[in-house]
């Protein structure tokens, strides 16, 4: 069995991609997680003073680069997704992108998250853009679906232009403790993503103990996760910040250990700019400036960018703007 320490000794150059490792069950059993200790410094977040007048600004237009501006409804169409590319193209105001020394169209949104059959709209409207395109798979949100088919639907979004797949695991794994079969499923995804991102969504809500978060983080970056992700949006509960705390620590683990660097994104229920601020700092203080960026960094969302607007608005102006004049995505 490879320790922590011989992982540490050949470890390749710091900030390679993540290929993965072998699964390391002495690692993931050895996990431990004091929920007390998490809670409260979680707490600390959302308690303290935060950033303001222009370095609130400053914060929030970096939140702006790092949104995967989703659609996920049953009642989706191609009329939707086009309005969503249209705002990921122009995501704030001209005037108030201009009043505050940025030019038109030099701002942008981190990638537009669709299912899989609307992800050609999805690329063709941005074409030109560079903005990528992710989509949803792999029996997204239940995950309840065949293994192959599983497969299909990403080799379905990648030949449909997706850059980035956002794969679901089947909780059962981790309910059971079997690791090995989340590690080969994991593995199984990131050899049919090909050059794609793959995001791993662990959807935490339905995981039980914040142990269990830990380890499928572990178990996940070892199969070759690039990000991983706390949520569907659609469990009861979603992002919140002890699951981030708990995810983050795993990645510091993990790049110490390997030198290997993975992104991670929560998801679901954020949808106020002070909200966003609390997971920025979260990064900033737990894993550092690297993990401000939309590299390795991603606020899945889809009412965030209206309330980061409204911030921005009564930054230049001291007053809200009326809720007409800041169309949703």
């Amino acid at each position: 069995m490879v320790t922590t320490a011989e992982r540490a000794r050949t470890a390749p150059a710091h900030g390679s991609a993540n290929p993965g490792i072998p699964l390391d069950r002495s690692w993931v059993e050895a996990v431990r997680v004091n929920r007390s200790a998490v809670d409260r410094r979680a707490a600390t977040l959302p308690a303290r003073r935060t950033v303001k007048k222009e370095w609130q600004a400053a914060w929030l237009l970096r939140a702006v680069t790092l949104i995967d501006l989703t659609t996920l409804a049953g009642d989706d169409t191609p009329g939707n997704v086009l309005r969503l590319c249209a705002k990921a193209r122009q995501p704030v105001q001209a005037e108030v992108l201009a009043a505050l020394g940025f030019g038109s169209g030099t701002l942008r949104v981190g990638a537009v998250c669709v299912y899989h059959n609307l992800v050609r709209t999805a690329v063709d409207a941005l074409q030109g853009s560079g903005i990528p395109v992710a989509a949803v798979s792999t029996g997204f949100p239940a995950g309840q679906t065949p293994l192959a088919q599983k497969l299909d639907e990403i080799a379905a979004s990648v030949r449909d232009g997706a850059a980035e797949i956002d794969i679901v695991i089947s909780r059962a794994h981790v309910l059971t403790g079997n690791w090995q079969a989340l590690y080969d499923e994991v593995r199984a995804f990131r050899a049919a993503c090909g050059a794609a991102h793959m995001k791993t969504i662990l959807a935490t809500g339905e995981l039980a103990t914040l142990r269990q978060v830990s380890r499928a983080s572990l178990v996940c970056m070892m199969a070759g996760a690039d990000f991983i992700k706390t949520s569907t949006g659609k469990e009861p509960v979603n992002a919140i910040l002890p699951v981030g705390l708990v995810m983050a620590r795993a990645i510091r683990s993990y790049e110490q250990a390997t030198g290997y660097l993975v992104g991670f994104k929560p998801a679901g229920g954020i949808r106020s700019a002070k909200n966003a601020l609390d997971w920025l700092i979260l990064m900033k203080e737990e894993l550092g400036d690297a993990w401000l960026g939309p590299d390795l960094f991603r606020l899945g969302a889809s009412g965030l960018l209206t309330d980061i607007e409204r911030q921005l608005s009564f930054f230049l102006t001291n007053r809200y703007a009326a809720a007409y004049r800041l169309p949703s995505p």
